[in-house]
């Protein structure tokens, strides 16, 4: 998967002009926002559940390396075995000797967002290893050979139309015409997958360092098929994903559920610990949990950005963005999409490659709002435009151009001496003259054209505030 970051206006502007688009997006403030809302205020304790998460948050990841010790010694307690990896590179590179040592000819994998940022099944196609993805919005954007537009919804973008045509010509299923019947032609094609597969790949919702746990929330139930059918598991997790104690999954399952998709329960919560003991009846000879860094440790030493690291992709932030909502996740170019990918995104393929994405937000608030870990996310994008701007942290990723660099500065100098800001605004009110239209200024050319393209803007005042100011104690004087 290439990382289309960079080119954010361009991806924007084709999703605003797509109907189809648009008229889907409209659900996630139905379907998803409003859902949560009532979820929230059902929940007569919801901001001391957010506190005590938030705290425990910042726990973990303050002392990261003691629980990742913790974790993987209760893993190869249980039989298991664990991997650190540095980049998505070796992740992948681990998993094929996995599958090559298996003699694996086809995985079933489970929606994971880490497979997605380490392009998983691409690598599988090039190894000749079918890799099938089971969780049905990840099924339709692999037929449509396309990324996830969301992180809890993958396929919210497609009409149903346009998923029919997908199985019609990418799955040969006959013609279906209602969500009923391509949902039980889904299930009749993966049914001989699951069956068949040698290994099933899972993410990791959250990992319990207590005891070596991972747990998965499904509203599908397909996670279950992929973690006790084939006889290797392997689950894939980045290195945030850890919670203490199993008492503390409760809390963070309840959150993250009613931050989600607004249900006070989802369908299927599954528990895995290691590989199959000598009397269960079904589970893998093998588990394997990858730990995937892959830039997270940049994020982990910069104390301005570590609280991205609590995100528990529950998506509400995506739901409450107005500019999500308007340009969908295809807009991001790369795996994180909305107001936490543009922190993410930034941070793990570097900020030169997604420059734009940290200006893409209007700092409402609502991001921060919303999440259930109180998730700072509008003073994130403001240190990422700082960075991009001065690039005191990292110096090599600064975009900003001699020109602009001299314009601020050359602002500066204006703002503070009260006599040069006098002669430009007077040079000013002239030079607008030709660009006004009843009242406002609507177009601009040449330096000036980004600003104008969309928004009117007041025209100068022919009088300083000075002035007015000194017009109006005149007046006063006279009254009195």
């Amino acid at each position: 998967m290439s990382i289309q970051a960079k080119h954010f206006k361009k991806n924007a502007t084709k999703a605003i002009k797509n109907p189809q688009i648009q008229t889907n997006l409209k659900r996630l403030y139905s379907h998803f926002h409003l859902a949560r809302e009532d979820a929230v205020k059902a929940t007569h304790n919801w901001e001391d559940l957010r506190n005590q998460a938030r705290e425990i948050k910042e726990h973990v990841i303050n002392h990261l390396d003691y629980y990742l010790e913790v974790l993987e010694e209760r893993i190869k307690g249980h039989g298991g075995k664990v991997y650190f990896a540095k980049d998505a590179n070796a992740a992948n590179e681990y998993i094929l000797n996995i599958a090559r040592d298996n003699d694996v000819k086809l995985v079933t994998k489970s929606k994971s967002m880490v497979s997605e940022e380490m392009n998983l099944n691409h690598v599988f196609g090039q190894a000749g290893i079918e890799s099938v993805e089971t969780d049905l919005g990840e099924y339709i954007i692999q037929l449509a050979d396309e990324t996830p537009f969301h992180i809890v919804a993958p396929a919210i973008h497609k009409s149903k139309e346009e998923v029919s045509e997908l199985f019609v010509t990418k799955a040969h299923t006959p013609k279906y015409e209602s969500i009923p019947e391509l949902t039980e032609a889904a299930r009749g094609l993966l049914r001989d997958k699951f069956a068949k597969a040698d290994m099933g790949i899972t993410g990791v919702n959250f990992a319990v360092a207590e005891t070596g746990t991972i747990a998965l929330v499904t509203n599908e139930g397909n996670a279950r098929m992929c973690t006790s059918v084939p006889r290797v598991h392997v689950a894939i997790m980045g290195m945030e994903k850890i919670v203490p104690t199993l008492e503390d999954l409760g809390l963070f399952l309840k959150l993250l559920v009613r931050a989600a998709t607004g249900q006070p329960v989802t369908s299927y919560f599954t528990f895995v610990t290691g590989p199959k003991r000598d009397d269960d009846e079904d589970g893998p000879d093998e588990f394997h949990l990858v730990i995937l860094d892959n830039g997270r440790s940049k994020i982990l030493a910069n104390p301005a950005l570590r609280e991205s690291l609590y995100c528990i992709r529950c998506g509400a932030c995506l739901n409450a963005c107005p500019v999500y909502r308007t340009v969908g996740g295809h807009a991001y170019g790369w795996v994180y999409p909305g107001p936490i990918g543009k922190i993410i995104t930034p941070m793990l393929t570097g900020l030169g490659e997604a420059s734009d994405l940290p200006f893409a937000s209007t700092l409402c608030g609502a991001c921060h709002e919303v999440c259930p870990i109180k998730i700072n996310i509008p003073r994130m994008l403001v240190t990422l435009r700082n960075e991009l701007i001065e690039g005191k942290t990292y110096p090599k990723e600064k975009t900003r151009h001699i020109f602009e660099s001299l314009l601020f500065k050359g602002w500066n100098i204006t703002m503070k001496t009260p006599i040069l800001l006098n002669i430009i605004s007077k040079i000013g009110v002239k030079l607008q003259r030709p660009w006004i239209r009843k009242g406002k200024i609507k177009r601009i050319p040449l330096l000036f054209s980004g600003w104008t393209k969309y928004r009117d803007l007041p025209p100068l005042s022919s009088k300083s505030f000075r002035e007015i100011w000194e017009e109006k104690l005149k007046d006063k004087g006279k009254m009195n």
